[in-house]
Order: structure tokens, then sequence, then C-alpha cells
């Protein structure tokens, strides 16, 4: 099919994006003390000279003892920001936009590292999935200096110069972790029977960072029905659900819902063929991004098997988009071992994508 419209300009605010691909979100871990090194901005800055129309970053973590799994992780604070300056600046350079990804992974732990055991560990009810005991359930101090944490960082990329920002809140991690009742059996003001109660822990992140973000500038929000681990769980089980999911975050000051999915080509609720992001347009409105193995025949948990991935065409998506069922398209793995993805698609040149190999999680090229 005629790739045009994916490289049709979109604006959301005052971020006017030159086309419709954005680099997913990806782990990297090559920031020794948190710190990014000059080979991390050079990897963003490839793909921005590649035609990426936005990149997101790995996952940054805000600043609370335990808020990453693994030492390698970037933070996004402290002496962390000069290296995100000059990340930006490269980027800016090579005519492409970004934002960080403001994360906080909860009581999910990696097993790579298990000896990366800061405490405290930070989660709704001391649980990293059901009947899995993880620490002690927050206290109203911890929950408040968390949102604070990510208040501070959002306005941190906004001093630096960042485009957008995103929050996220998808795969089983903090602000995740308070939206599943697997995860959140509180009985106070954070906690709730009902989905849209659970919502308020990301409600208040998000208005407190909107109060240090310019109004014209973008915030996305990262969301996922799967949780790691637990891949058939499904937040919202209807359209409703998932109205009653999203609105408040939307009337809070969400821009973008971020909707990750494992195959972005799966139905989201029987009846339709709308995936996650073609739902949450249609029910809020909102510019929306949908990703999950575009431009690759596996999906992504298989890579962490040791699994290839086939490059594979992306008619589904051009017809999804004509549709208006989203707007931007996520591309995760397809851009880690090739930086020029995008400008192939756009030139036509399908003979000459890559497989995806899992060797490339090891390198940051």
């Amino acid at each position: 099919m005629p790739v045009s419209s994916l490289f049709e300009p979109l604006s959301i605010k005052r971020l006017r994006i030159k086309n419709r691909f954005v680099m997913a979100p990806m782990t990297r871990a090559f920031s020794p003390n948190g710190i990014p090194t000059p080979d991390v901005a050079a990897y963003y800055q490839r793909r921005a000279a590649s035609d990426v129309g936005l990149i997101v970053s790995e996952g940054t973590v805000v600043e609370r003892p335990a808020s990453k799994n693994n030492p390698g992780v970037p933070h996004f604070f402290g002496e962390a920001l000069p290296a995100w300056q000059e990340v930006i600046a490269r980027v800016h350079a090579a005519g492409g936009k970004m934002a960080p990804q403001l994360w906080h992974v909860g009581a999910q732990r990696d097993a790579r590292h298990a000896d990366w055991q800061p405490v405290p560990i930070d989660s709704p009810s001391g649980l990293a999935g059901p009947d899995k005991h993880s620490g002690e359930p927050m206290s109203d101090a911890a929950i408040q200096d968390t949102i604070t944490a990510f208040q501070s960082a959002a306005a941190a990329a906004c001093r630096l110069g960042f485009d957008a920002v995103e929050l996220h809140g998808a795969h089983g991690y903090l602000i995740d972790q308070f939206f599943w009742r697997g995860t959140n059996l509180r009985e106070d003001s954070w906690g709730g029977t009902t989905l849209r109660d659970r919502t308020r822990f990301a409600v208040e992140i998000v208005k407190r960072v909107r109060e240090v973000m310019p109004a014209d500038m973008p915030l996305i929000l990262r969301l996922s029905q799967w949780k790691i681990g637990h891949f058939d769980i499904k937040l919202a089980d209807t359209p409703e659900d998932l109205r009653n999911w999203l609105e408040p975050l939307a009337e809070a000051g969400v821009d973008v819902f971020h909707c990750s999915q494992r195959r972005y080509w799966e139905p989201e609720f029987a009846g339709s063929d709308l995936n996650f992001a073609g739902w949450a347009k249609k029910l809020t409105g909102k510019t929306t991004i949908t990703v999950g193995s575009v431009g690759l025949s596996g999906e992504f948990i298989g890579s962490f098997r040791g699994e290839s991935s086939q490059a594979s065409g992306i008619d589904e998506v051009i017809r999804r988009l004509e549709r208006g069922d989203f707007d931007l398209v996520a591309v995760g793995r397809a851009l880690l071992g090739d930086p020029a993805w995008v400008q192939k698609i756009r030139d036509g040149r399908g003979e000459e994508l890559q497989a995806f190999e899992p060797s490339a999680l090891a390198t940051l090229f």
C-alpha cells in the first residue's frame, strides 16, 4: 500500500511531528550509576537523524529509593540531568523531537538483577502480583512524595527543552499497580472496588505534572491492559469500563494515550476490530499512539526468550491509520537494530528491512 499517510505531519498542541512514527520506549540500561553516557546520546541522535518523527526515551526513573530494578537504568534527576541536556541537544541538532518517559517500577523486580535490592519498595498494597508479596503498602506520605517526584522530573524535562513528557502507566509498574485490583487492595482513597476509583493515583500525578508544564506542551500517558507475567489480564472488560478508566485521566490533563499491546492488530473487545488505541480514540477523542510488534512477525516478549522476528509488512498499520483508528505508530524492536527503518519504509526499500535478533538487546547501536 502507498505509505504517504504515514508521512503526513501531525500537530499536538505546540508539538509538530514531521511524520506518524514514534520510537517506542525500550529499556536499555546502558547508564552507569543512572547517568546516560555519550553513547546513549548518540543512540538517540541516530534515530532523529533517520527521520523518526518523535522519540520517546527508555524508561527514566523518578527520585525514589527503589524506583528502578536494574542499576543501569537512567535517572531523570540530580547528576543525570546534564547528560539528558546533551541528549536533547543532539536530538534537536539532528532535526528530531523527544519526550522522556518518566517511570517507577513499583514492586516489579528483575530476576536478572536479584542483587539490586534498594529499599523501600513502593507499591499500593505490598504486592507485585496477586498473592505475590513484596514489601509493605505505601504510606500516604510515600504516595505524596512519589507524586512530587514525578512532578519534579516533569519540571526538569521542561527546563531541559524536551518537546513532550510521557508517564509510564503500563505493564504492571507502579502507576499500573494502582489501577489493577490484583495489586491494589487498599481500602482508603487510593484504592477502591472500581477501576475509576483506582485511577486516583495516576490522576493526581497527571494534575501535578500539568501544573509545571506549559499548557501547550503535550503530556503522554502509556497504558496497557496486560502486565508482565500476566499477559491475559484486562483492566477493562468492556468499552464502558475503558471509558471509566480513561475519562478521568483525560480530564486531568492527558493529551495523548500511548496504548500498548503485544500485537497491535488484535481487537480489544468482541464485536469490533478496533484495537486498544482505536477504542481509546473513539471514547475520549484524544490523540492516540498504537504500538505492539509493528513491522515484525513476532511479539516482543518472545525476544526475551531468545526468539528472532522477521521483518513484516505494514499494510495493516496503514489501513487502520487511514481509517482514523489512531494518529501515531510507535515502533520498538524494528528500530532497535536499524536506525534507518523509517527511511527505508518511506523510500520503498522493503528488501532492506532487517529481522530482529535478540542480540540487539545487548548493544547500543
